[in-house]
């Protein structure tokens, strides 16, 4: 259960009782700063120390400062901060000093980057995990009573052509064909005319629906680098997202696959529970931002959900969905060092 703590613009989702470390967030403007080994936010609206124990990685959407010292005891302390800008967007993540390198794991991921075959079938892998989770999403709203019947039928055409597709970029587009169709299923399923998709639309998001999958996408990435932390894997070598122009690109590939039963799935919630709602929203001269209330609640609801388990049906026992990204990255690893194939990650609602 995430907790709201009585200082204004700071969430921890906090379980103290399992001694489990979790995720805090910062959405007021202020310092964080180090005391004694206890973490310091100060703001406007007062003071609140955090035990650094309870502490996995700080979410910033806030203007912040921060220390020298504060760094040095955060990379200590194994806490990536990830920074959003005043839209909502992922600016950046620290990243501290990583305590779980392999060198044997990172040159054989560095093969599998630079082997055309080997990068193209991950790449494949990721896509068509990614794509058999868009239809699982369809489908559990279809057995609902939603139409979502010819989205589901146009997916299923362009899955058939991912076998045929011989280069990265290729495989790129036919991603971004099969998410276009999906997204038409969005209107089937919300039903509200106030958050109609449309189109795509990002930096800034043109319209309500837009805003809530960039910030979920985004809490996605940084939450999917978070893990990445804990393994051997290195985060700056993708497969699918090319690693040549950005800082890190296997969590983006990551997130493919958990999109859809992630993000998807938590702006059907708070949409369909009336959550949040259009006048949630504000108009500015770039495009829609979302209230910082209401941003609020999303994270909430992402960590609710990042929080529930389910059964996995192969280590038969209950995993939370943090834990399942996890587990795809140690597939993917074993994949790389030559242990198992990889095989995504695939609902089965």
């Amino acid at each position: 259960m995430v907790q709201v703590l009585c200082l204004p613009g700071v969430l921890l989702g906090l379980k103290g009782r399992s001694g489990m470390k979790e995720a805090l967030y910062i959405f007021s403007d202020g310092q964080l700063k180090r005391k004694d080994d206890t973490l310091l936010f100060e703001s406007e609206n007062g003071k609140k120390y955090i035990p650094v124990e309870h502490v996995r990685e700080i979410y910033v959407f806030g203007e912040i400062n921060v220390t020298k010292k504060f760094l040095e005891f955060a990379s200590r302390k194994e806490i990536l901060l990830h920074f959003f800008n005043y839209h909502g967007y992922y600016t950046g993540t620290f990243y501290p000093r990583e305590h779980h390198v392999s060198g044997h794991v990172t040159v054989r991921q560095a093969e599998h980057y630079l082997d055309p075959e080997k990068r193209l079938d991950l790449a494949r892998r990721f896509v068509e995990g990614g794509t058999n989770n868009m239809l699982q999403v369809m489908k559990y709203y279809a057995s609902r009573g939603h139409d979502t019947g010819q989205v589901m039928a146009s997916i299923e055409e362009e899955i058939r052509r991912i076998s045929d597709v011989t280069t990265i970029e290729g495989m790129m587009g036919v991603e971004g064909t099969i998410r276009q169709i999906y997204y038409q299923g969005f209107d089937h399923i919300i039903q509200d005319g106030d958050f109609r998709f449309g189109r795509r639309t990002r930096r800034p998001p043109q319209n309500r629906l837009n805003v809530l999958i960039s910030l979920g996408n985004s809490l996605l990435y940084s939450i999917a680098l978070s893990e990445i932390y804990k393994t051997h894997l290195d985060p700056r070598i993708g497969f699918l997202h090319t690693a040549n122009f950005r800082r890190f690109s296997l969590n983006l590939d990551v997130a493919e696959i958990f999109k859809p039963v992630i993000v998807d799935r938590v702006i059907f919630t708070v949409l369909g529970r009336k959550q949040i709602r259009s006048d949630d929203f504000d108009q500015e001269v770039e495009g829609l931002i979302l209230k910082e209330s209401a941003r609020k609640i999303f994270v909430q609801e992402m960590e609710r959900k990042l929080a529930s388990t389910f059964y996995h049906r192969r280590l038969k026992r209950n995993v939370s969905y943090r834990h399942l990204i996890r587990l795809e990255l140690y597939k993917i690893q074993k994949h790389v060092v030559g242990d198992e194939p990889y095989t995504p990650f695939v609902a089965r609602w």
